[in-house]
């Protein structure tokens, strides 16, 4: 607002400033401009009353009413600039002479264009005094800088073109940690502690990381009671507010790592023999990577491969995938047997997952309960790069959990991933990992020491399958032309969803998760059959009481395909299917998904030889790729599944899973050569679960279990003396 009683006029004004302090003159116009709220008006004496003696008067002040300030304020708003007209409407609405008008305005103009030329001036001052500051700051760098060869003081030009690409890297990755600490520090709602400068002579807490423990929470999904005292994944919690700058730091040095593992050729990744896969040289990854997260500690075993493929997703859909813990686990069910989320660090920018960043423990594992399951607590990181390239990175946390030894750590470990055209990406996948796999079963360390079991090619054959079969449920253009082909999308949509959840169930249920606890019933030999109960209440996707489950592992001379195709067969069923009881097994309904025909989900009929009998409907899914197949079956109600046909829901429907998992027996080797996949023998696991009893508060009979193994070992001697047969 402007103030009236500070305005002299333009004569005084300049009278005073021959006086005056160019800094004194500068106040001076300021107060005036700030606080002219009138207009100077000369009083011109008449003829009679001039004295020549005597100075003229001064001009006569005269005060703008508050009313007429707002008005003139409200219209300089919107035309700071008004022509004779205008000035002449508004005087007259105001009472004001058109003069005054035009001096006020100018007054206007004349205050904003100083404040804000003090606006402009306050800012280079500053942008001056940080540049400066900058100045002294390099100078005092340049003059305390070392030559890295004799350790003396270096000249300006000594440094070498490595070292000054280093530096230049090292700033650029500073300022990725700047900004992703910004972000996170918007999203978790608090600063990031400030951290200082790493260094080689700094504190042990770098990026030279020791072994530490790693683990989770009780609370994920389909998990009851977990974990016994001596699981690790149980005894983490989320990073403290301490650990948070360490962890951005560590998980942007691990993006770099992965992008250029991905991208690299030899001398870091060597071709096999025949080219068929690519071994990464150990002495070259420490030279090109010299940091990391450290030393491998003593004990574990390096395992490190890549794969790449074109899939039937869009990149968008991929991240999401990878980034939302639920999906990840559910798409990765035959790898991924526990998964949680501890804290997220930040949730992306721009409406994405562009920097989002977050805690996670997870447990992989192959479906046997032969080989240990794989436990890690990490970081795992997604970024978009400038040439519209993502990329997802996992790294072990192990440093911040010094006080127990691991099994098992991840080195920078991930997914790369570039938009193709019509909805396709390409992926290379990046599996980077440090084990002991000393308590791996003879029969299954040729597969585990392949990189078959844990490795890129196991990630990304799934991966492709899952897209495939995502696909499928998506489609709507089903001809209907094939006798069985469920044709609505309804329908379609909530079979799938209810194989899927079988899937899942029977996948978490087969390994070797310390989730649960098997008892070997017989001897030590591989293919024993171990056995686990547990009671499921209040649960609408399992019938209610005591659960047991059974499993067993063993060689077979037969390959992978024919054991895929003799189980999956509805015409081979009653050869090895003692529950059917000889009868005659029938397709009602198919979804294919997947481009191989043995990757569907089939609604089977079992027309019972006994009349007496009612007919039972089975659900099953099997699904195969390059590294595995599966066929797992559920026997289901007659009216609950025509409500899922019709496009009901399927999570309400009651499902016990059974079935199989093959694997091969490793890559195999002829004539010093690697054979494709599942040329030689066979891996197979045989699962299954049974309600022994409907009251959960029961207990177990030692007659169940007896049922159960017996049962089983009936099963596998059917398998092994069909396929093994017809195989000679």
């Amino acid at each position: 607002m402007f103030q009236s009683n500070m305005f002299d006029s333009h004569h005084h004004l300049l009278d005073m400033t021959h006086n005056t302090p160019e800094s004194e003159m500068e106040m001076i116009r300021d107060d005036e401009f700030e606080s002219k709220s009138g207009t100077d008006i000369m009083e011109a004496p008449s003829g009679d009353d001039q004295d020549p003696n005597q100075r003229p008067k001064k001009k006569q002040y005269h005060r703008h009413t508050q009313h007429q300030i707002q008005e003139m304020e409200a219209f300089f708003k919107e035309c700071p600039h008004p022509d004779d007209k205008q000035r002449k409407d508004l005087g007259r609405r105001l009472g004001l002479e058109p003069l005054q008008v035009k001096f006020w305005f100018q007054n206007k103009r004349t205050q904003m264009k100083a404040q804000h030329e003090r606006h402009e001036n306050s800012q280079l001052r500053a942008d001056n005094e940080k540049l400066r500051a900058e100045n002294i700051r390099y100078k005092e760098a340049l003059s305390s800088a070392t030559c890295p060869n004799c350790g003396g003081p270096a000249a300006i030009g000594e440094m070498s073109f490595d070292e000054q690409h280093l530096r230049i890297e090292n700033t650029r990755l500073r300022e990725e940690i700047d900004r992703i600490s910004g972000i996170a520090a918007k999203y978790v709602g608090k600063p990031l502690l400030s951290y200082p400068h790493l260094s080689p002579h700094g504190p042990s807490r770098s990026l030279d990381l020791g072994v530490g423990n790693f683990g989770l929470q009780s609370g994920m999904a389909m998990v009851g009671d977990m974990y016994g005292a001596g699981d690790l994944l149980r005894s983490v919690s989320g990073p403290t507010e301490a650990d948070k700058p360490m962890i951005i730091e560590l998980a942007v040095a691990a993006m770099e790592e992965l992008i250029r593992m991905a991208q690299a050729g030899e001398p870091l990744w060597i071709p096999s023999a025949d080219n068929s896969t690519e071994i990464l040289s150990e002495d070259e990854y420490l030279r090109t990577f010299p940091r990391g997260i450290g030393p491998k500690p003593l004990g574990l075993k390096s395992e490190a491969s890549r794969e790449s493929a074109v899939v039937i997703m869009n990149h968008i859909n991929l991240v999401e995938i990878l980034m939302d813990v639920n999906q990840w686990s559910t798409v990765f069910a035959g790898i991924v047997s526990r998964a949680m989320t501890l804290e997220v660090l930040s949730t992306g920018v721009a409406g994405n997952y562009n920097g989002a960043l977050q805690v996670m423990t997870a447990e992989f594992q192959v479906p046997s309960p032969l080989v240990p399951t794989r436990e890690n607590y990490f970081v795992r990181y997604c970024k978009q790069h400038a040439d519209g390239t993502w990329a997802v990175v996992d790294v072990s946390l192990d440093n911040l959990r010094p006080s127990s030894i691991s099994r098992c750590r991840r080195r920078p470990s991930g997914c790369f991933i570039q938009e193709l055209p019509n909805g396709y990406s390409k992926v290379i996948w990046v599996e980077h990992v440090e084990m002991d796999d000393r308590a791996v079963h003879n029969i299954y360390r040729l597969l585990v020491n392949s990189s078959l079991a844990f490795g890129a090619k196991r990630w990304v054959a799934m991966l492709d399958r899952q897209c495939e079969r995502l696909a499928s449920a998506m489609a709507n253009n089903i001809p209907a032309g094939d006798v069985g082909v469920i044709t609505t999308s309804d329908g379609r949509r909530s079979m799938l969803k209810l194989a899927e959840r079988m899937v899942m169930s029977f996948c978490t249920g087969v390994g070797a998760s310390t989730a649960h606890t098997w008892t070997t019933l017989s001897g030590s030999g591989a293919d024993d059959v171990r056995v686990m109960t547990r009671k499921s209440m209040d649960d609408p996707g399992r019938p209610p009481g005591i659960v047991l489950s059974a499993a067993t592992s063993f060689w077979i001379p037969v390959p992978p395909k024919r054991i895929f195709d003799f189980l999956r067969d509805e015409n081979s069923r009653s050869e090895w299917d003692i529950l059917s009881n000889g009868g005659l097994v029938q397709e009602m309904a198919h979804i294919a998904n997947g481009r191989d025909p043995g990757n569907c989900v089939s609604l089977l009929r079992v027309n019972s030889a006994n009349s007496s009998q009612s007919n039972m409907l089975i659900l099953q899914e099997s699904c195969t790729d390059a590294t595995g197949s599966y066929v797992i079956y559920a026997p289901v109600d007659i009216v609950a599944m025509n409500v899922v046909l019709s496009g009901g829901d399927p999570d309400y429907v009651a499902l016990l899973p059974s079935g199989f998992a093959i694997l091969p027996d490793g890559p195999g080797h002829h004539g010093g050569g690697i054979l494709e996949v599942g040329s030689g023998g066979s891996l197979l696991t045989v699962a299954f679960q049974i309600l022994v009893d409907s009251v959960p508060t029961a207990k177990l009979s030692l007659g169940s279990v007896a049922t159960v193994n017996s049962l089983i070992k009936c099963t596998v001697e059917r398998i092994k003396g069909a396929v093994v047969c017809e195989n000679e």
